[in-house]
């Protein structure tokens, strides 16, 4: 079995008991923390080498390196092997500073893009901003509906069915 397959199977088991998943999550976000704490510190050098030899590097066991590879991988600038990958399988962990920042808000894991390294990579309105950009793209804006009697939306003054719902059009295009 591949370690993505082991790793999901493990965190995300149906069949397992509700508090030996909390405490399995708990002790991973911690872990995670900690790891993104030291990858920070020097976001422009590329951290690199086998699941295992990284999974020692930062103290955790091959599971919690296999969640992290996996949590990570949509920001990276060249993603990891993640499907078939196993402990000898070289990986990097050269990331998009923006991009991990944006997928950190996305997932709502304040607890990351709340640390404080992130203060050494980017301003707090560039932290501001990149916060912003990532909640304004999943916002879903609905078209004002204008009926037949609105005034038009173009500016002209006419209602709506006299200037451009006329002849069935039944949409503003200004």
């Amino acid at each position: 079995m591949a370690l993505l397959e082991e790793w999901h199977a493990k965190a995300y088991s149906e069949t397992a008991d509700r508090g030996q998943l909390q405490k399995l999550w708990s002790d991973y976000f911690a872990r995670e923390k900690d790891i993104y704490a030291e990858i920070l510190k020097t976001p422009d050098d590329e951290v690199r080498g086998t699941v295992s030899e990284l999974a020692e590097r930062f103290g955790v066991d091959i599971m919690t390196m296999t969640g992290f590879l996996d949590g990570i991988n949509d920001s990276l600038k060249t993603p990891n092997p993640i499907e078939e990958m196993t402990e000898d399988t070289e990986v990097g962990l050269g990331f998009d500073k923006e991009l991990l920042y944006k997928n950190m808000v996305a997932a709502e894991a304040d607890w990351l893009y709340g640390l404080p390294e992130w203060n050494d990579i980017f301003p707090e309105e560039k932290q501001h901003e990149l916060y912003k950009e990532q909640k304004a793209s999943r916002t879903v804006r609905k078209a004002v509906k204008v009926y037949p009697n609105d005034p038009c939306p173009c500016g002209s003054g006419k209602k709506y069915k006299k200037c451009h719902g006329k002849n069935g059009a039944n949409r503003f295009e200004g």
